[in-house]
């Protein structure tokens, strides 16, 4: 059976760990020596490839890992054969010359070539939580999988060459090379997860499991450990909602990324970063039994699956409907920090307000651009105005997001940033989620802002960017390196700068449909800009 798929895009060879520390730290040299292992090709028969694959070991320990290594990067899983059960495709003279075979035939070339160098090693058949495994499944009849034991240093260990070559993807059902360290010399503890012998002594456990305990022990893929993971909660493959949620906890040894999926889609549920893991809560939309995956990131550039869960709810809760653009982390974490946003006013994920209304504020490293929207599931909000409920200000070094929710329900207040210096587009960091019950909010869009509304002016009022018709409206902003600043609708009305430096006056709304503040930013010159638009209501 060929490797549990879990990867989400297909990632490159990783580096080969060289002998005996079994980790990506090795020095460059040691890397290229067994590297350059998968490089040798087939001369004539088995025995010459072997001679020349050991011709720089030294030790059992050196011979297996060689061969370990060329088999991992040479054998391709073949789907086909293993489907129809062709006992050609187990021959290591047929797997030489097509450099396809399915577990079997792994199994008994791997066999095979430490028999030659002078290794003890035996194939062990059992079961596996190999592809197509669905969590809490049973077990019974043929077995469905072959691996390997080899004696070193005076005791057994597990190897696994089809599950260390790749996977085979789930959707289009072809194999990927995708060298995998786990599967070689595998703790016995940990081996036991996904691998179960028909003879419990080669589980190399005191005292072996059951294959009941097999069925349903918790699963945590190769990639748990490859990525850093140490601990998950809850340990069970099953769990069941407490009043419509349930919870899952991760620690890692490191800050990592993660993501999850319900049922194929990153929907109904809140995903936390923490320093050394991660929390999250999911909320499943019906009763029943649903699908739940989480993906970690680790030190590649991919998110790999760690962990499947099968949650059983028997109770919704209606009033947790979270908003479908509701992307994951939630809240400020490492993350946002290492994005350049520090010292966040709210560093829960979650902000409830009751009048429709909150100011979030965070300070912003010297050269990053801060973008926020605002996403809800009802009502007027669009993709044109998602970012007018939003106003952005900046005071004493700190970006301050003054939000104005359009209704009542749930919103995503999504935070993006860039370096200015930089092309390219923003990038998503984190969200809140914005929670109101008042069914009287109606709050209006803020001001349209155009690109010479400097990055430290303030605006105290009008907020609203739709004005009343027919009144005298008053004006009160900061704004910095202007020489003069005026309104302008049907007619237009200078700002004065008072003592406190803010630019002060007021604007009559009759008989026009917009009004514009405008800055002269060099005195010498006659040019006006527009920073500022409002739209005024019609009578």
């Amino acid at each position: 059976m060929p490797a549990p798929s879990s990867c989400l895009l297909v990632c490159p060879l990783s580096p080969v760990p060289c002998i005996g520390c079994l980790d990506s730290t090795c020095p460059p040299a040691h890397l290229t020596k067994y590297t350059s292992l998968s490089q040798v090709t087939v001369k004539s028969g088995l025995d010459e490839l072997v001679s020349d694959l050991l011709q720089e070991a030294h030790s059992d320990l050196e011979r297996v890992r060689a061969i370990w290594i060329w088999i991992c990067h040479h054998i391709e899983y073949d789907i086909e054969a293993a489907q129809e059960k062709d006992r050609q495709a187990f021959k290591p003279t047929e797997i030489l010359r097509t450099q396809k075979t399915n577990c079997d035939g792994y199994a008994g070339l791997f066999e095979k070539m430490c028999r030659i160098a002078g290794v003890q090693c035996m194939t062990v058949a059992g079961y596996s939580k190999g592809f197509g495994y669905q969590t809490g499944q049973s077990f019974s009849g043929e077995f469905d999988h072959a691996w390997n034991a080899v004696y070193l240093e005076g005791r057994w260990h597990l190897v696994d060459s089809t599950w260390g070559s790749g996977l085979v993807d789930s959707t289009t059902s072809k194999f990927t090379f995708l060298y995998n360290e786990f599967y070689f010399l595998t703790h016995p503890a940990l081996f036991i997860e996904d691998h179960f012998p028909d003879n419990k002594n080669w589980q190399l456990l005191k005292p072996p499991q059951s294959l009941r305990q097999f069925e349903n022990n918790m699963y945590h893929k190769s990639e748990f450990y490859n990525k850093g993971m140490l601990s998950a909660h809850p340990d069970m493959p099953m769990i069941r909602t407490v009043n419509g949620k349930a919870t899952i906890t991760i620690e890692s040894c490191a800050p990592t990324l993660f993501m999850f999926m319900l049922n194929g889609k990153q929907e109904h549920g809140l995903l936390s970063l923490r320093k050394n893991g991660m929390k999250l809560d999911v909320y499943p939309p019906t009763m029943g039994t649903h699908k739940l995956q989480i993906f970690a990131k680790g030190n590649s550039d991919i998110y790999s699956s760690v962990l499947e869960y099968t949650v059983k709810c028997n109770y919704v809760d209606f009033g947790v409907q979270l908003p479908a653009e509701l992307h994951q982390p939630v809240g400020p974490s490492w993350f946002s920090e290492q994005m350049g946003i520090v010292k966040p006013s709210h560093p829960d994920p979650i902000i409830h307000t009751s009048d429709g209304r909150c100011s979030v504020s965070f300070s912003v490293e010297e050269g990053i651009s801060v973008l926020a929207s605002l996403h809800g599931d009802n009502g007027p909000v669009t993709e044109e105005t998602q970012r007018r409920y939003i106003f952005q200000l900046h005071r004493e070094k700190r970006t301050e997001l003054k939000v104005q929710l359009p209704h009542a329900g749930k919103f995503a207040l999504k935070i993006f940033v860039k370096k200015r210096q930089e092309p390219g587009n923003y990038i998503f960091v984190f969200n809140y989620l914005l929670c109101c019950t008042n069914t009287k909010v109606n709050w209006p869009v803020f001001p349209e802002s155009f690109g010479n509304w400097g990055q430290d002016n303030e605006l105290l009022e009008p907020l609203s960017g739709v004005l009343p018709a027919n009144r005298n409206v008053p004006f009160k902003l900061k704004l910095h390196g202007i020489a003069k600043a005026l309104v302008k609708g049907q007619d237009t009305w200078p700002l004065t700068l008072n003592r406190d430096g803010y630019w002060e006056g007021s604007c009559s709304t009759a008989g026009c449909q917009e009004v514009y503040v405008m800055v002269l930013e060099n005195a010498n010159h006659n040019f006006y800009s527009y920073i500022l638009k409002y739209k005024v209501n019609p009578q």
